[in-house]
């Protein structure tokens, strides 16, 4: 008998395709947030990140007024191109946009499976 996966997560992760643009010292790139919830998101780039390294984000999001800027992250893994991001300092305004945008998303993708029957 298979062992069941178990998911340690406390938030739903979105899987999303949203552009970023992320900096810490001494280094500026770009990527794409592949993964996004409520306390951090996954980032593929070009650039080497450290592991433990802190980093400033700005994702872009599909509405052209809004972004969400986290003013604190920390590299909590790194994996080939790919690098994971725990939301430490993320302005109010910031925190409200991000749970507006989860919550309409994961509905949305909730919904998605009633829609193919």
């Amino acid at each position: 008998m298979a062992d069941p996966i178990v998911n340690w997560r406390i938030h739903r992760r979105l899987s999303v395709t949203y552009p970023v643009i992320f900096g810490g010292a001494p280094f500026v790139g770009e990527g794409t947030v592949s993964d996004l919830s409520l306390t951090g998101c996954a980032v593929s780039c070009d650039r080497t990140v450290l592991m433990g390294s802190y980093v400033k984000l700005s994702v872009l999001l599909p509405d052209p007024t809004s972004s969400l800027f986290i003013e604190l992250g920390k590299v909590r893994w790194v994996k080939d191109q790919t690098f994971g991001v725990e939301f430490i300092r993320v302005p109010t305004l910031t925190r409200h946009r991000l749970d507006r945008v989860l919550s309409q998303e994961l509905a949305l993708e909730d919904q998605l499976p009633a829609l193919l029957v």
